[in-house]
């Protein structure tokens, strides 16, 4: 599995992610609340399979790609 998610994107997914599972937790929010394991966990990876299908990547390209 190639990274394909960049440094400040795994950041804004893994602080989505965790701000939703809080409000989730903390009855705030309903049970989409609970979502949030999904940017967390594509954060946390660093590959998103959405951006697979579609093409993007937003990590550096290094030179063995």
């Amino acid at each position: 599995m190639k990274c394909n998610v960049g440094g400040i994107d795994r950041g804004l997914r893994i602080a989505v992610g965790l701000v939703l599972i809080a409000l989730a937790a903390t009855g705030t929010v309903g049970w989409w609340g609970w979502l949030g394991v999904v940017p967390l966990l594509t954060g946390a990876i660093g590959n998103c399979p959405a951006y697979s299908l579609l093409g993007i990547k937003t990590c550096r390209v290094s030179k063995t790609d």
